[in-house]
């Protein structure tokens, strides 16, 4: 996997809301939920997890779709896109649809979950893959902490002048 190339930008599908992003993503994921793949009208969705300090939106954004006191999901006031959710357990994060970034040839799904309802035929080329999802906060802190290994910046190149 690659590093994005900060910041990153994307829009709904009519621009009425434009995303901006400053800091690297946290996780990405795919869902295969019953739920994102009516969301998605697809086998699954795409998610980049973000901190949620790091994510503005300009636009109106609705509150719409399946959504619970425990999940919020948003969409364009203009063309409903899908453009991101927020879980009330974790207000410090921010998960929004991959799909609206304008540059992802850096994203790859890390994690899949939900895939006890996985269409038989999608194919997903996730490092990690839960039935359901990561059940402890150590867990998701871990899966963070492997996702951020993979885009880290390379190191920078030798000068040849170490002990010989």
């Amino acid at each position: 996997m690659t590093q994005p190339t900060l910041p990153l930008t994307g829009a709904c599908l009519c621009g009425a809301v434009q995303l901006h992003v400053t800091a690297a993503p946290l996780l990405t994921l795919a869902c295969h939920c019953r739920d994102c793949q009516k969301l998605a009208a697809s086998a699954y969705s795409l998610t980049v997890m973000f901190p949620a300090g790091a994510v503005t939106t300009t636009g109106e954004l609705v509150l719409g779709g399946l959504h619970s006191a425990e999940r919020k999901h948003y969409y364009c006031l203009s063309c409903l896109s899908f453009v991101l959710s927020r879980l009330q357990a974790a207000p410090e994060r921010v998960n929004l649809r991959a799909s609206l970034l304008d540059d992802l040839t850096w994203f790859t799904p890390f994690v899949e979950i939900m895939t006890e309802e996985k269409q038989p035929w999608a194919q997903v080329p996730a490092t990690h893959s839960y039935a359901r999802f990561p059940t402890t906060a150590e867990e998701l802190a871990e899966l963070m902490a492997d996702y951020a290994k993979t885009i880290a910046p390379p190191p920078p190149p030798s000068t040849g002048t170490g002990p010989a």
